[in-house]
């Protein structure tokens, strides 16, 4: 094979595929022109305004909207059904296992509740739902606006419909999702409706517009998975991201969690997962979210609910409770699913007839077995070593970039990367084949190296196969189609290489044969790409993205590789593939060490902002006697990705690395207002001093009973009233320890370092915070460090010393376009002795 030939062949198809992902990923639809009720609803929604908890924006402006609309359906509906609507404000409290241990407390938040049934009733229901609430500083319009606009349009077109439904729809309109998902927790645990539920819908977003993916089913329950199989119209579906999101390695939760958890409910969770570089920021408006999007949303929301609505296994959905399922889509056309037994089964049979394939081909003639097997295991090691020595090289690059503080300089510009990270790759594992080519196979023919290193690869995918297989993953069908397929292609390409080598009608027909588990996995990258690339730039100060993201690369790099590495030893030379691909990286590398690829963009067309979280701080720390021992005030800084605040410090010199943040170790979580200081995710603060603030809702704390037990621990009883949100830190002294607590179902939850954190936020006219805690009594006077801040959006008006330098800095921020919320916290400590 000569290389002028080959190298560029295997480029062109490498690049074919891409193409066709390119494709299949903005394979969106030609609707008709979007119809007025749908846009009335998205736009008027995000209107509004940011919709945080406790603001007259979430809980009565955007309540009468959505109510308003809703009596507008119900005119409008059929004989055939009847709606009912239903306020809820309820006020609980839960733990989960968020971010190393979270208590929440929630108390008159709002959900609107719509039940749309068949005109005789229904004892069963399957639920939609969706949040109304956004984050600070954003119109919300992925996140979640344009779920509820979906959801208006579907009850309006259910309702319109003269067929009858079997099952009840119950539409939750939830009010409190971004408060660690205190609505979802309330409906399902309080709500009368809720006992009826046996399936539901949870519409979310990561990105802004594009595909909704369905990233996690069930818990088990395949049937659910069969119903968006035979009912979506648009599919794109992928176990391979509900493996990794409920991994944890996205640093995220939805409201499937409390559906699962707390409900006992299985269901279908699903969002919008392009351009994630704006969620969560003023930029995320409704003009971005292109119709197409919301009508394929809608399409399928609507065909999936409606199958559920009509389905007799809905009423029975316990007894069908029975393993996970393996889903996939292909190319968006349609999804293939299977039980994952049978995955299990068919992953063992096709990993067993590859070995005894290898094992029947190596072992033959048995005069050359024991040489055969050298061979062919010299030939493994060195692919390993190839992928690991690959692996170390671009790593050690990606370090650097990062030392040198040229991260994330392909945030803005993806292919950056490509050059960067996979052109060293590629040059790495050439490399390393290339030598061994010639010093450790010098005087080897060229059609049996190619024959060895194939089946190098082969016997790797089935290893690998069987071992993924083993653990329970059912993200082993894509090792199935890297070791199905190329055993298959061996097959067809056997005679043809065996008698004149590496012709071009072999590499056509290989090359063929090889197009599905190539297209696929190219198709499964690009995904993970769209969706990890944004996260960089919110993922904390401690996590290198570049090493992140080289690690990808380099693994994508290694998989695609694989059944390549043998054409490395069937041309003449690499010589100058070798050349071009090492001046792509040099040049690459030249280019961004020397800052030419700014990280953040700020075009109005497709903005990608830098995430700086900006919170006015009064801190007043006490010993155990009560008394003052120190106090401050200032704007707390955080930057949300590697870079932190490396790009503000030449336009605000008076944020530099002077003013870091030090940990207060005696005090919870460092005295500082939020869990995530002690997380690994964000352990770089600045602390720019500032005058003190004064929130329009101070908190009032007050200690209203101690009570020693029978059983030997004191009782202490709160109550608290203030601002919509506010953190409870808990910490008890040395030779005490928290053992109950009125909260969540008694049982405290440590969080880390093992002290308490407790997220308390309220609705309108929410009566004052009751709460007791119970410790246990030892030897001697206990004392109980309680802080207490107070989280309260605020503003500015040029009253204090420091403000010309506060104002400085919001107008570069804001000038940067970086995302930043306002707040004011207040912390106090009190000694409790008994």
């Amino acid at each position: 094979m000569g290389e002028a030939w080959g190298a560029p062949l295997v480029l062109l198809y490498l690049l074919a595929l891409r193409a066709l992902v390119q494709v299949s990923h903005r394979q969106l639809l030609s609707p008709p022109a979007r119809g007025e009720e749908r846009e009335g609803y998205l736009d008027n929604i995000t209107a509004i305004g940011p919709r945080t908890v406790g603001s007259p924006e979430n809980e009565v402006h955007t309540v009468n909207y959505l109510l308003e609309q809703i009596k507008a359906i119900e005119s409008e509906s059929t004989d055939a059904h009847k709606i009912f609507v239903d306020i809820q404000r309820p006020t609980g409290s839960f733990s989960i296992d968020f971010l190393g241990g979270f208590t929440s407390y929630y108390a008159n938040i709002t959900n609107v509740v719509v039940k749309l049934e068949p005109r005789g009733g229904a004892e069963h229901a399957v639920l939609s739902n969706c949040h109304f609430d956004s984050v600070p500083n954003t119109p919300g319009a992925s996140d979640d606006a344009v779920s509820c606009s979906v959801m208006l349009e579907i009850l309006y077109t259910l309702s319109k419909s003269s067929e009858p439904l079997q099952h009840a729809v119950i539409f939750l309109f939830n009010g409190a999702e971004e408060n660690i998902l205190q609505a979802s927790h309330g409906f399902i645990t309080q709500h009368e409706w809720a006992k009826s539920i046996r399936a539901f819908i949870n519409l979310e977003a990561a990105g802004v517009g594009g595909k909704e993916l369905v990233f996690q089913t069930g818990p088990e329950n395949p049937w659910l998975v069969q119903a968006y199989v035979f009912a979506a119209k648009h599919p794109f579906a992928s176990v391979v991201a509900q493996e990794i999101f409920q991994s944890g390695i996205i640093p995220a939760d939805t409201d499937f969690r409390i559906y699962r958890d707390f409900g006992n409910v299985p269901g279908i969770d699903l969002a919008f997962i392009e351009n994630g570089y704006i969620y969560h920021t003023k930029y995320d408006t409704s003009d971005r979210i292109l119709t197409d999007s919301i009508q394929r949303a809608g399409d399928n929301i609507l065909a999936v609910l409606k199958y559920l609505a009509t389905s007799d296994m809905l009423a029975k959905s316990f007894e069908y409770r029975h393993g996970n399922v393996v889903f996939f889509d292909v190319l968006g056309l349609f999804v293939l699913a299977y039980p994952a037994r049978i995955g299990t089964i068919m992953n063992y049979v096709i990993a067993a007839i590859a070995f005894l394939y290898l094992g029947k081909k190596v072992l033959q003639p048995k005069n050359r077995a024991i040489n055969n097997l050298k061979k062919f295991f010299a030939a493994f090691g060195l692919m390993l070593l190839s992928w690991i020595s690959t692996l170390v090289t671009v790593l050690i690059v990606a370090v650097f970039i990062s030392l040198i503080g040229r991260s994330l300089s392909w945030y803005t510009h993806f292919y950056v990367s490509v050059f960067l990270y996979g052109s060293a790759a590629v040059v790495k594992l050439i490399l390393v084949h290339t030598l061994a080519k010639k010093f450790y196979y010098k005087n080897t023919n060229d059609q049996y190296l190619g024959d060895v290193f194939f089946d190098a690869s082969l016997m790797v995918w089935s290893v690998v196969l069987a071992m993924i297989t083993r653990i329970g993953l059912c993200s082993a069908f894509i090792c199935t189609l890297w070791v199905a397929f190329p055993l298959l292609t061996k097959l067809m390409t056997h005679e043809e290489f065996r008698q004149k080598g590496a012709t071009m009608k072999f590499v056509v027909m290989y090359m063929l044969g090889m197009f599905v588990p190539y297209l696929y996995m190219m198709y499964l990258s690009w995904t993970v790409f769209e969706m990890f690339t944004p996260i960089m730039g919110r993922s904390g100060s401690e996590i290198p993205p570049d090493v992140v993201l080289a690690g990808f690369i380099v693994a994508s790099t290694m998989i695609l590789s694989s059944y390549f590495i043998n054409f490395i030893y069937l041309v003449k030379s690499t010589k100058t593939t070798l050349i071009t691909l090492t001046t792509v990286f040099v040049v690459t590398l030249i280019l961004v060490c020397s800052g030419i690829f700014f990280p953040y963009s700020s075009d109005a067309a497709n903005p990608k902002p830098k995430r700086v979280f900006l919170q006015h701080a009064n801190r007043r720390f006490h010993d155990l006697d009560g008394n003052l021992v120190k106090s401050d005030s200032g704007i707390w800084i955080n930057g949300f990705d590697y870079n932190g605040i490396s790009h503000i410090t030449p336009l605000v010199p008076e944020i530099n690395d002077t003013i870091r943040t030090p940990c207060e170790e005696r005090a919870p979580f460092c005295g500082l207002p939020w869990i995530l200081p002690v997380h690994f995710m964000f352990r770089k603060n600045w602390y720019l001093p500032a005058s003190e603030i004064f929130p329009a809702s101070p908190i009032h704390f007050k200690v209203l009973t101690k009570e020693l037990t029978p059983w030997n621990s004191l009782r202490l009883s709160f109550e608290v009233s203030g601002p919509s949100h506010m953190s409870l830190y808990i910490r008890p002294h040395e030779g005490s320890a928290l053992s109950t607590w009125s909260l969540g179902d008694g049982t405290p939850v440590a969080s880390v370092g093992g002290d308490y954190f407790v997220f308390y936020s309220r609705g309108l006219q929410a009566s004052p915070w009751h709460f007791w805690i119970e410790l246990t009594k030892f030897d001697y006077c206990d004392h109980t460090k309680l802080v207490v801040s107070i989280l309260k959006p605020v503003s500015f008006d040029a009253q204090h010393e420091h403000e010309s330098v506060i104002a400085h800095l919001y107008q570069i921020v804001s000038d940067m376009k970086v995302q930043f919320v306002y707040d004011a916290i207040i912390i106090l400590t009190i000694n409790l002795c008994y």
